[in-house]
């Protein structure tokens, strides 16, 4: 989102989070933890259609994902359980292998997410570029939302069809008009109740109101009842029923590695985003480990394992939720509507869940990103609009790689072109040449026909001082020059190497001082150059 938005929401939403809770704020907290769960039924049943599993493997996934990261996770307001991005990946590994070949992938998935956060890794998503984190939020607005439109299919049908969240008999008729009459019903309460009263969170009316009114008047809508029973126990530890082998670890390692980097992937770039809007930092590595601990705890008690949950965190903080106690909340109670509350919760309105989702849609979206593109650097314009469209139509991972990996080299380009270089004589006769810009991979073309070889005097002076080597290329296109001069019976001296430049180009060998002056480091002085030492020509 763009930084004056997120400051504008910030400024709506911040509340303090000092020591202990007052009552009024435990109370939305509690509160808020309850619209939450509500919220995540249907998608942890949805999931686990997806994904090819029976729905209590994803509500119990929801439950302990959801309660692990809470405990210790990076970013309180944060909400976690089993996710679509997941569960696209796991189909494929549950059709081929069965059920508890996932379980062991899982917890092999947690394994991975522990070690990234133990080494300190996640820090790397700061090399996430902000248009990347607004295609990152559009793309997954957009798919919130597409996910919510098997709730307009007949119940059962998409997972008799055997296609999951699609492929199933479209509602039809005045069961349809019903179904849109309430998800507007539901969508408008929870945009007027914040003019009216504070006292509930909005999405948690939305859903009691629309209850109320399908219960009371017996109104013929899918119900969460109608998707799946809910109705279980408590998850009791299931060690993975498969060999432990070497050809066991050959197949999950695979699936086991792409899921924690998905999982983790979109689970740091939901911390940032619930960052910017409660104005909080930090925490990327903590996150890691919380992922990490809570996949790998689940892998045991036979779940799908999961991660953050973008939607279900913005229901969250939109609803008050700053701290721990609403996610800890959140997952107690979805552990207790599977418990004892299935037959309550089973007479809720899709509808109403639907409506909830599709506010957290309009709310995610950056809106002003359409005016955005016509304000910013055409490269980011392409990688807003390339991000949100791979997100849709692959996975966030592979949207996000390619988002960053097409920021940089759009960055490389735009530096490779700003080298150049100044040139004048110096009263002893010595061609100076000032390089201005980087020299680096993308550079060094440039960087060498910056010369006059044929032309030059017999001594050259490079002057780094508005430029940096920074890598083997760079060293091999100063060889390179050193080797043309040599060959043309001239000599090369640099000047101004600056002290990471300086400690790089000793280390490859290439720094000679003829004098006693200055054996280590003085950035006045001028070094030859040994060639030779790359292979340059």
């Amino acid at each position: 989102m763009p930084r004056a938005r997120l400051a504008a929401v910030a400024g709506k939403l911040a509340i303090a989070d000092k020591g202990d809770l007052t009552p009024n704020q435990l109370k939305t907290e509690v509160l808020s933890g309850l619209t939450v769960a509500l919220a995540l039924v249907p998608e942890a049943v949805a999931f686990a259609f997806v994904a090819g599993v029976h729905p209590l493997v994803g509500l119990y996934a929801a439950f302990i994902i959801g309660l692990v990261t809470a405990l210790i996770g990076g970013r309180p307001g944060m909400i976690s359980g089993a996710t679509g991005a997941l569960a696209v990946v796991m189909v494929a590994l549950v059709a081929e292998h069965g059920v508890e070949y996932l379980f062991a992938t899982v917890v092999l998935m947690g394994i991975i997410q522990l070690i990234v956060g133990v080494m300190h890794w996640g820090k790397f998503i700061r090399l996430v570029p902000h248009p990347v984190m607004l295609g990152f939020v559009n793309g997954l607005a957009i798919v919130i939302f597409l996910a919510q439109m098997s709730q307009f299919q007949v119940p059962g049908s998409a997972e008799a069809a055997g296609h999951g969240m699609s492929g199933g008999e479209w509602l039809s008729g005045i069961q349809l008009y019903m179904m849109l009459g309430l998800v507007a019903l539901t969508m408008a309460i929870i945009w007027g109740i914040p003019k009216v009263t504070n006292i509930i969170p909005a999405p948690l009316a939305g859903i009691g109101i629309t209850a109320i009114i399908v219960i009371a008047f017996g109104i013929d809508v899918p119900r969460v009842g109608d998707m799946a029973e809910i109705k279980g126990g408590l998850p009791m530890f299931h060690f993975p029923q498969v060999p432990m082998t070497f050809e066991t670890l050959k197949i999950i390692l695979p699936y086991s590695v792409i899921l924690a980097a998905i999982g983790l992937i979109e689970s740091l770039l939901t911390l940032n985003l619930v960052g910017e809007l409660t104005g909080k930092r930090g925490g990327a590595s903590q996150e890691c480990i919380a992922q990490g601990t809570a996949n790998f705890i689940a892998g045991f008690f036979g779940t799908m394992g999961g991660c953050a949950m973008i939607g279900q965190s913005m229901i969250n903080v939109k609803s008050g939720g700053r701290t721990r106690v609403a996610a800890i909340t959140a997952a107690l109670f979805l552990l207790a509507f599977i418990v004892v509350a299935s037959p309550l919760i089973e007479q809720i309105p899709l509808a109403a869940l639907v409506g909830v989702m599709f506010m957290v849609v309009i709310g995610t979206f950056a809106w002003n990103s359409f005016k955005i593109l016509f304000r910013v650097p055409l490269t980011d314009a392409f990688v807003i609009v390339l991000v949100t469209v791979v997100t849709v139509w692959t996975d966030l991972a592979t949207a996000v790689v390619v988002g960053v990996i097409v920021s940089a080299l759009a960055y490389a380009w735009n530096n490779a072109r700003r080298i150049h270089a100044k040139t004048y004589t110096t009263p002893e006769g010595a061609k100076v040449y000032q390089v201005q810009g980087p020299l680096f991979f993308g550079s060094t073309d440039g960087f060498i026909e910056l010369f006059d070889f044929a032309g030059d005097p017999s001594l050259v002076i490079v002057d780094f001082n508005d430029s940096r080597v920074a890598d083997q290329s760079a060293l091999q296109a100063i060889e390179t020059v050193a080797a043309k001069y040599e060959q043309a019976g001239k000599k090369i001296q640099l000047r101004h190497l600056s002290r990471d430049c300086h400690k790089l180009l000793t280390k490859a060998g290439h720094l000679m001082v003829d004098s006693d002056d200055d054996p280590d480091y003085e950035i006045a002085v001028d070094y030859g150059v040994r060639t030779g030492i790359l292979g340059g020509h």
